[in-house]
């Protein structure tokens, strides 16, 4: 049998190199829990950057999945399904928009947020063909496309990458003011993480969105928010914007939609963005397919006010316990989006956990991320700060 250095040493062989991942080779999940190759278990505190919200195999979501895809796979999108009507009605009422439009990636979806805001700028606003302008934040993360590394901060993420797609104006994150001095009449829409993941959990000032939101219909402007890797749950509620009642005119989605089994994402939108679309204007062979509509409802289906009281109580669990390490300076985060602030370097603590039977990441050099699927009871909350204190006390 192959061992998980076999397996690695074909990867590096065969794959490219675009991923330096924790040498650890799973072959088997359940819930939180992962098994390697060689029969070692782990918790996983990282979900699949919270893509797996209800866990590994979660079984409505298997069983949705497995029932659909003994009947229909793809029809493409050339005709319709019997699945598809019903996902977006499922997905319309819960994220209180009345149109979906779905796709497969999260940086599909961005992608199509983005073309979206442009052509209603252009048909709806009156903005001049080709000078449509979209704010973006310092330090966001939205995908690895060619348009979106364009308006990345990460020199990393752009170079040997150009050239880039212009139109789009960058302000810091959290600072309403600038936003608001960055309008222009060619201003077609801000693009918002409710909180910024990759950047290490970072959270804007309290009411942030909701001044945000104030600024966009004052100016005319769409108010599109990113909650890829914070909705479904993440943060204690469906969606991160709803901590401050805030109607965005776009919502784009991806991540946990697809409960963890294969790519879905999708945008929800106001009727009069949604309205830009026209046959033939924008779309995707694999999105809205049988698959994943009926994976996508079963996840919707999953989240209900317990899940979501287990999140806010699990979360302040985490938290408190996190806080009392000597090692952690600060705790950043929502739910169970945490980010714990370290006095040195992430990246040994991660290594050190892993060899403990604990999987994390880190967000930057000093910061420790833990996303753990929204179904962790407390005791296995216990059981990662126990293996935790061992390198943060």
């Amino acid at each position: 049998a192959m061992t998980s250095k076999d397996h690695i040493e074909l990867a590096e062989r065969y794959g490219a190199h675009n991923y330096h991942p924790l040498p650890v080779v799973i072959e088997r999940a359940e819930r939180v829990w992962v098994w390697d190759v060689e029969g070692n278990r782990y918790i996983d505190m990282l979900a699949a950057y919270s893509a797996l919200n209800q866990g590994h195999r979660h079984p409505a979501i298997v069983q949705a999945l497995v029932d659909q895809a003994s009947r229909v796979t793809l029809t493409a999108r050339a005709f319709h399904n019997d699945v598809i009507g019903p996902f977006c009605k499922e997905l319309c009422e819960f994220t209180g928009m009345p149109r979906v439009l779905p796709m497969n990636s999260g940086a599909e979806a961005v992608e199509t947020a983005v073309k979206a805001a442009r052509k209603w700028g252009y048909t709806k606003k009156g903005i001049p063909d080709g000078k449509a302008e979209i704010i973006c934040f310092a330090n966001n993360f939205h995908g690895r496309t060619t348009t979106v590394v364009s308006f990345s901060t990460e020199p990393q993420y752009r170079a040997g990458f150009g050239p880039f797609t212009p139109g789009f104006v960058l302000v810091p994150y959290g600072d309403a003011k600038a936003v608001a001095a960055a309008i222009t009449p060619n201003t077609a829409a801000v693009l918002v993480e409710p909180i910024q993941g990759e950047a290490g959990i970072v959270l804007p000032p309290a009411g942030f969105l909701a001044e945000l939101a104030a600024a966009c219909k004052r100016e005319n402007v769409l108010l599109i928010v990113d909650e890829i890797q914070t909705g479904f749950g993440r943060t204690g509620k469906a969606f991160c914007f709803q901590h401050e009642e805030v109607v965005p005119d776009v919502i784009i989605l991806g991540k946990a939609l697809g409960g963890g089994m294969l790519p879905v994402s999708a945008i929800a939108a106001t009727e009069e963005v949604m309205g830009v679309f026209h046959p033939g204007d924008h779309g995707s062979t694999f999105g809205g397919n049988p698959v994943a509509c009926a994976a996508a409802c079963a996840v919707v289906d999953a989240i209900d006010h317990d899940l979501l009281a287990n999140v806010v109580a699990r979360g302040t669990q985490l938290a408190d316990g996190l806080r009392s390490f000597r090692r952690v300076k600060e705790v950043r985060g929502r739910g169970l989006m945490l980010g714990a602030v370290l006095d040195g370097d992430a990246g040994e603590v991660v290594d050190a956990c892993r060899a403990n039977g604990l999987l994390a990441l880190s967000a930057g050099s000093n910061v420790l991320r833990l996303l753990p699927p929204l179904v962790v009871d407390s005791e296995e909350v216990e059981e990662a700060l126990g293996i935790l204190v061992e390198f943060l006390r």
